[in-house]
């Protein structure tokens, strides 16, 4: 049964921005990408807005984290650099040694460094808080990895989506690969629990569990088209995630129970999700606003 809660949605200033990924900010704030105005923007969880122009042509920035220097780092599809966001809003980015490399998931790693995924170029990448940057191939054909996250082993995971598998890779840059069971399962998100991590699987409309061991476990959802996309762990326990075509937040306890959340937009397409500065859910929606969920 759905919790009792309350959702508000916040618009942004261009309903055509297309708010992507979100994160928390240092600074107690929300950032998120704006997938098609090419900007940074950052809103209060009063709902106070402000967007940053990145000053590329056509750059797509799509996943954005917080990093080990207190400010906001991110990748851009299009434009094919890393950038780097300060909460006063200064920008600065990185290219790569890969051209065409497609940078998507990034996130702080143990190691005081960022790590983050090369759809093209099926790599994952290394970046440090001075800009230099390390690739580490994958060794499977098409593996396009595309979400990563720091694991309780202190390894970095990440998912493959045309791969169909959950990867492992140490800091060192030796990589490990977890075939998925369900064939066409197309991983996405992944963020880690206590003693395992968890991913959404777009293809096949489930929730997956891995154990730093590589014990696999998926939790098909109760609409298969469904398409869920990011999924954020919550300190009060379970892991909430995104339907992107479902048009839904859903939220899964350890146990495989699912609850599900409507969205008041039709059509919203929600994809980044996070746990905010204030304990809240918050989502981005392309269709032009952040949403709020708020659960006892």
């Amino acid at each position: 049964m759905p919790r009792s809660s309350s959702l508000t949605e916040f618009p942004v200033a261009d309903p055509a921005a297309g708010p992507y990924a979100v994160t928390t900010g240092p600074d107690g704030a929300l950032w998120f990408t704006e997938l098609h105005a090419g900007s940074i923007g950052r809103m209060t969880t009063a709902g106070e807005y402000v967007s940053y122009p990145l000053g590329l042509e056509s750059p797509q920035p799509t996943v954005i984290t917080t990093g080990p220097d207190s400010a906001l780092w991110f990748t851009t599809n299009q434009a094919h650099v890393v950038g780097r966001i300060t909460t006063d809003g200064k920008v600065h980015t990185f290219d790569l040694p890969t051209p065409g490399a497609c940078p998507y998931g990034i996130t702080s790693g143990p190691d005081g460094a960022l790590w983050f995924a090369e759809l093209a170029a099926g790599a994952i990448a290394r970046i440090t808080t001075e800009g230099v940057v390390t690739e580490f191939a994958i060794p499977v054909e098409n593996a396009m990895p595309s979400v990563l996250t720091t694991g309780p082993d202190g390894a970095l995971w990440f998912t493959m989506n045309q791969g169909n598998a959950i990867g492992r890779i140490d800091t060192s840059g030796d990589v490990t690969v977890h075939p998925l069971p369900t064939p066409g399962a197309a991983p996405v998100g992944i963020t880690s629990g206590p003693d395992a991590l968890w991913f959404v699987e777009i293809g096949a409309g489930a929730v997956g569990r891995i154990t730093p061991d590589g014990a696999i476990t998926e939790f098909p959802l109760p609409d298969p088209a469904a398409r869920p996309h990011a999924i954020a762990a919550d300190p009060r326990g379970g892991y909430w995630f995104t339907e992107w075509a479902g048009n839904r937040i859903g939220h899964i306890g350890e146990d495989g129970r699912v609850a599900h959340h409507a969205l008041p937009t039709p059509s919203s397409e929600p994809h980044g999700i996070t746990i905010g500065p204030d304990g809240a859910v918050w989502v981005a929606q392309e269709c032009g606003s952040l949403a709020r969920l708020s659960t006892p």
